[in-house]
């Protein structure tokens, strides 16, 4: 197949082989990607220490970033119009570059905020792009699969900064090390998506796909598809309550899982006294739990043919274990118990997002399936709204973090000064009765925050009703048997049309 800077289109749909290595390729470039997003997550307390940087300044630097990320994915909707393949290459170019060569030599927070910013924009688009292409390349029958894979690609980005980190951490010593590995990994991803990405055509994609059985009808379709009466309108086409309601829900139940990503770590470290180490160790163990159980519920939800039992039974479990986690704040757990907590709410999470993703993508395509992108755009667009807000409203209700992040600092010059027999200076008294308050109110200002986390999950549970779907396999099975009889009958009409 020949290469070219721009054309990447499919003109036909691809057998099956072909089929599963794009989709695994999205994959792959979604881990790259996410890696590069979240690299800062794993070196939190040494890029904060390093950079001067204030934790709420921080804090409001990652608001304004998945701000800005927001109004880039409403801009990713355009990919309904102008394909996704680009958007995707290309983006991971500018990425790759960033993270390679500018964010390793900042040496100020405002910097680094920029740089956050601009790869956040990035973001956006990518987020709305890569799913997109594995909706196209995935049946409904499938599709929760195909979208659990996907879903990994966030959790396996988090995954491997905390593996990288807790493997090279201990050999370079600095934050910025870690942004020059990310940064090479993302340079090779973009090199083989450059030669290796492709999309559909308009004509098949924009059609709904049940099963791999409907492959000839679409196709047969395509030759006669108006692909622009399809795109006339596309945001008065997808306000729908299903689909702004079910964004919406989906983004507050995510809210824990952005709290661990962002300050899981500065979570573990500044409440249970944890080093950057054992909390990489910990969160190794949850994320690989929770790639487990975004695969596991895919492949159950795709052989029993429905979505919203699987949603239901995650938000469910994930209310009662993210409880029993936040309880132990002001506690003594062990490691092996948070351990426990931790990876049992990342599996039912798990179980609960990778279903919903199928079945928000079955929702827009029902109101129309040439404008997946536009949805997948709304749903972005809602997400980083609601994690910006996530991020400027945590530091009003965990206050105490700031002054536990510099505590190593002055504790160590305050143990300096009683082995060398100095009187402590007046102010650094003071600041280690400011670290002392901070210890005690840490545990319960972190309760607080995780309270707001579970009213996010009990609106997630209402969301779930609005959404399109069958409750039950013996109706949903129904469903996809009428749905080939009536393939069947198309086809043979098309192939013979009456005389």
């Amino acid at each position: 197949m020949s290469i070219s800077l721009w054309q990447r289109e499919l003109p036909h749909y691809p057998e099956t082989g072909a089929r599963r290595a794009y989709l695994l390729l999205v994959v792959a470039i979604t881990i790259s990607l996410y890696y590069s997003l979240y690299v800062a997550g794993g070196v939190a307390p040494l890029l904060l220490y390093g950079l001067h940087l204030p934790f709420v300044d921080f804090v409001y630097i990652l608001a304004v970033g998945n701000l800005v990320g927001a109004f880039a994915s409403l801009l990713a909707g355009l990919a309904d119009r102008f394909g996704r393949a680009n958007l995707v290459v290309y983006g991971l170019l500018i990425v790759g570059l960033l993270v390679s060569f500018v964010m390793p030599n900042v040496t100020t927070g405002l910097e680094w905020g920029i740089g956050f910013g601009a790869i956040s924009f990035v973001e956006g688009i990518i987020l709305v792009a890569t799913p997109a292409l594995i909706r196209d390349f995935s049946p409904q029958v499938g599709r929760a699969t195909a979208m659990g894979f996907w879903t990994i690609g966030p959790v396996l980005g988090s995954l491997t900064v905390s593996m990288i980190t807790t493997f090279t951490l201990p050999l370079t010593g600095t934050w910025q090390s870690e942004y020059r590995i990310c940064g090479a990994v993302g340079l090779v991803m973009t090199v083989i998506a450059f030669f290796a990405l492709r999309e559909l055509a308009p004509g098949i994609r924009d059609q709904i796909m049940v099963s791999e059985r409907d492959r000839t009808l679409v196709e047969m379709r395509a030759k006669g598809l108006d692909i622009a009466a399809g795109l006339r309108n596309p945001w008065r086409q997808m306000m729908h309550v299903d689909v702004i309601a079910s964004a919406f829900g989906v983004s507050v139940l995510l809210l824990f899982y952005y709290t661990a990503v962002a300050f899981g770590l500065i979570y573990l470290v500044t409440v249970f006294g944890m080093s950057v180490s054992d909390a990489n160790v910990l969160a190794n163990w949850s994320w690989a739990t929770n790639a487990i159980a975004l695969i596991a519920a895919g492949l159950l939800s795709d052989k029993f043919r429905v979505r919203k039992p699987f949603m239901i039974a995650g938000a469910i479990g994930a209310l009662v274990f993210i409880a029993l986690y936040l309880l132990q704040a002001p506690l003594h757990p062990s490691f092996a118990y948070l351990t426990f907590l931790s990876c049992a709410q990342s599996l039912f999470v798990g179980f609960a997002y990778v279903t919903w993703m199928a079945s928000f993508t079955e929702t827009v395509e029902a109101h129309n399936p040439a404008l997946t992108a536009t949805g997948l755009a709304i749903w972005g667009w809602l997400l980083r709204l609601v994690v910006t807000f996530c991020f400027f409203a945590l530091p009003l209700v965990v206050k105490a973090v700031n002054p536990l992040i510099t505590a190593p600092y002055y504790i160590a010059a305050f143990k300096h000064a009683l082995a060398t027999h100095v009187a402590p200076a007046p102010a650094l008294l003071a600041q280690m009765g400011i670290i002392k308050a901070a210890a005690a109110a840490a545990p319960g200002q972190w309760q607080n925050w995780y309270w707001i986390c579970e009213a996010g999950i009990v609106v997630f549970l209402v969301s779930v009703f609005l959404m399109r779907g069958r409750w039950s396999s013996k109706a949903a099975l129904a469903d996809e048997a009428a749905h080939n009889e009536m393939v069947a009958r198309e086809v043979a009409a098309l192939q013979h049309p009456a005389e």
